[in-house]
């Protein structure tokens, strides 16, 4: 019988190595586009921030689903302003047909960190290798229906200013 009981407690070590081993690899593959995710809310959530700087001139395509701002648009920043916005699909070329605003990015961080402010329920960004956001999201009241905005920002290239 020793023998017995000594077989089962090497397994199952080796069971639990085995484990350890294997949440230790899948924590360390984590992906570099999906590097950081800040979270601030009522909740009590990490407010975490980014060390990103908004270069004065980049594009970027921006897929907000908004009460006011909703489709895919691809975004030109000059010098710190939006200088050419294409909509992408029929919400988003009507949009542009009627002027919507559509921010910088440095504008949805602004947004972010507004929401912060104000408390809301939920204010996260998820944030690439390189510190730029690749998705915000808001909800000021978890109760309304009408406040949630979520931005997802692809295609990010910095450009030269000129």
């Amino acid at each position: 019988m020793m023998v017995g009981r000594s077989h089962a407690r090497v397994l199952s070590t080796g069971v639990l190595i085995g484990t350890l081993v294997c949440l230790t690899t899948a924590c360390a593959a984590e992906s570099s586009t999906s590097s950081a995710i800040a979270k601030g809310s009522k909740n009590g959530k990490v407010q975490g921030t980014t060390t990103w700087e908004e270069p004065a001139s980049y594009v970027y395509t921006l897929t907000s689903t908004t009460d006011v701002l909703a489709g895919t648009f691809r975004v030109e920043v000059r010098n710190g302003s939006v200088t050419k916005v294409v909509g992408l699909d029929d919400d988003s070329r009507r949009q542009v047909e009627q002027h919507a605003e559509v921010p910088t990015i440095g504008g949805l961080l602004k947004r972010l960190e507004q929401a912060r402010s104000d408390n809301a329920e939920t204010a996260e960004a998820e944030y690439a290798a390189d510190g730029h956001p690749v998705r915000v999201s808001l909800d000021w009241d978890k109760n309304a229906v009408d406040d949630e905005a979520l931005y997802v920002i692809s295609a990010y290239a910095p450009a030269s200013a000129s």
